[in-house]
C-alpha cells in the first residue's frame, strides 16, 4: 500500500482575495487528472480570503488552511480569530507555531501547546510548525530545540488526537528570501530525530503522524527531499505561489516517489 503525500503552501501576506481564488482555480484545474488517492493537497492563504478560497475549491480536491489561531474560543483578544470563526469560513487545517510567528511576534511553545490543544478540540488538522535558528544550529543545539517544541507543544494532545495532527520541520535560517539550502543528510537526520521524538510521546501512534519539510524547497531539490527517508510531504513556499509551477512541482514530486 502506497503512504500519502503531503504537499501545500502558506501563501503568507501575499495574496489577496481574488488573487488567492485565482490561483486555486487555476491549480485545481492543472491538476484534475492527478490520481489524488495518496495525495493530499492544501494551500494557506490570508484570513481574509479563508471562505472565498474554501467556496472556490472543493475539499475534496484542495484542503483549506489557516496562518494562526487563538487557543481561545472567544473573549477580550483584539486582532484574533477563533477557532469557531475559521469553523464557520470552512477551514480544515490550522497552521500553528510557523518561525515568523515564534520570531516577529514572539509566540512560546507553552502558546503553541494551548492553540495545538484548542484547534483537537475543535476538530480541525493542526500543523504545528517547529525549526532551529541558524545560532542554535552552530552551537548544535538543533535537536534539543525540536525535542523542546515538541514535547511542550504537543503535551496535552492525547494519543487519540494524533490522527489529525502533522509537523512541519521548517530549519528557521532555511525560510524566507534570505534563508539558506538545506543538504538533504541534514533533513534527513532531523526527521528522524522527530520521528524519535514522536514515538517517544505517543508509541505506535507516533509512527503515522507526517513529518513535512518546509525550508527553501524549489524546483531543484524538492524530487531529493521527497525521497528521503522520514519526509512525508513538503511545505512549499514561493516555488508554489503560482499555479502552473506549483502543478509542475506536484507532478514531479510524484514521479519521483514512483521511480524510488
Amino acid at each position: 500500500m502506497k503512504k500519502t503525500i503531503y504537499l501545500g503552501t502558506n501563501t503568507k501576506m501575499y495574496k489577496n482575495i481574488a488573487q488567492t481564488v485565482c490561483f486555486l482555480r487555476e491549480l485545481e484545474q492543472s491538476i484534475q487528472d492527478i490520481d489524488r488517492r495518496n495525495l493530499t493537497l492544501f494551500v494557506i492563504p490570508s484570513y481574509t480570503a479563508l471562505q472565498a478560497a474554501r467556496a472556490s475549491v472543493g475539499s475534496e480536491s484542495i484542503l483549506i488552511g489557516a496562518q494562526n489561531m487563538c487557543w481561545e474560543t472567544e473573549g477580550p483578544f483584539t486582532g484574533e480569530v477563533s477557532p469557531l470563526m475559521l469553523k464557520e469560513v470552512g477551514t480544515d487545517i490550522v497552521e500553528i507555531g510557523h518561525g515568523e510567528r515564534r520570531r516577529i511576534f514572539g509566540e512560546t511553545d507553552e502558546q503553541e501547546m494551548r492553540k495545538v490543544k484548542c484547534a483537537l478540540e475543535h476538530d480541525f488538522t493542526a500543523l504545528l510548525c517547529i525549526g532551529e535558528t541558524d545560532s542554535e544550529k552552530q552551537s548544535g543545539r538543533a535537536d534539543a530545540v525540536l525535542r523542546q517544541q515538541l514535547e511542550i507543544g504537543l503535551s496535552q494532545v492525547g494519543t487519540m488526537k494524533t490522527g489529525k495532527l502533522w509537523i512541519a520541520y521548517e530549519p528557521v535560517w532555511a525560510i524566507g528570501t534570505g534563508g539558506k539550502p538545506v543538504p538533504p543528510d541534514y533533513v534527513q537526520e532531523r526527521h528522524h530525530t522527530i520521528r524519535a521524538c514522536l514515538q517517544a510521546q505517543f508509541g505506535q501512534a507516533g509512527t503515522a503522524i507526517p513529518i513535512l519539510y518546509g525550508g527553501g524547497v524549489n524546483h531543484e531539490n524538492a524530487s531529493a527531499l521527497i525521497t528521503l527517508e522520514g519526509v512525508d510531504g513538503l511545505f512549499i513556499g514561493r516555488a508554489a505561489w503560482q499555479a502552473k509551477r506549483f502543478a509542475d512541482l506536484i507532478r514531479q514530486v510524484l514521479e519521483a516517489v514512483e521511480n524510488r
